[in-house]
């Protein structure tokens, strides 16, 4: 699908479709998490907050930075 980014105030946005958002259960207001894969050249949007039962949040929070820290490294040894 593509969409295109358009002028809303002094921001760029771009729009989400409907069914989209009704399938990741996300409504205007939700909070989402925006990452960026520098090496793909992409643009990662995920539901902010999605708690997974047994794992600790600050963990899963730690590992998170460790992975957007090093992700080029890891990416590499992935690939061998």
């Amino acid at each position: 699908m593509v969409q295109k980014i358009f002028r809303s105030g002094n921001s760029l946005v771009v729009s989400l479709p409907k069914d989209i958002l009704d399938m990741l259960g996300l409504d205007e207001g939700a909070e989402v998490s925006v990452e960026i894969d520098r090496e793909q050249r992409r643009i990662i949007i995920t539901p902010a907050g999605l708690v997974l039962p047994g794992v600790n949040e600050e963990f899963a929070r730690q590992v998170t930075e460790f992975i957007e820290q090093y992700r080029p490294a890891l990416e590499a040894l992935a690939r061998r």
